[in-house]
């Protein structure tokens, strides 16, 4: 693409965050009876993504020319962590409420992102005279 718009590259970056962090929610609730388990996370988006084209060229790149595509380098940065909780008898850390609200707190932020990415699109729809 000869140019690139910032507000596009973060709402990807935001929709990658919200998907990888939606896969660990639902791994911690597979894992909810099992002895020992730890309840994980990731880290928050804003600790993530810094928004620099510099930082996120950097981060997509693996070796001298070659470029991950922005899905598998985002998926790549977001470092997973123990999450903080009450450990039950058996050792297993999971709450189930707490891991829907991270549920709903992923789904959130990625229909935040798409809503972004549409009114972007519409934006420039109307810029070209090419509207809806």
């Amino acid at each position: 693409m000869p140019f690139e718009l910032d507000i596009f590259r973060k709402a990807g970056a935001l929709m990658a965050h919200a998907q990888a962090r939606q896969a660990v929610v639902s791994e911690n609730i597979a894992h909810a009876d099992t002895p020992g388990y730890r309840a994980r996370d990731i880290q928050a988006f804003s600790d993530v993504y810094q928004g620099s084209k510099a930082e996120l060229d950097r981060a997509m790149t693996t070796r001298d020319g070659h470029r991950m595509r922005e899905d598998q380098a985002a998926a790549h940065r977001f470092a997973e962590y123990v999450a903080p909780g009450i450990e039950s008898p058996d050792g297993n850390t999971v709450t189930l409420e707490d891991q829907m609200i991270r549920g709903v707190e992923a789904q959130r932020a990625h229909s935040r992102a798409v809503a972004v990415y549409d009114k972007s699109m519409d934006i420039l729809r109307t810029a070209l005279g090419r509207g809806r």
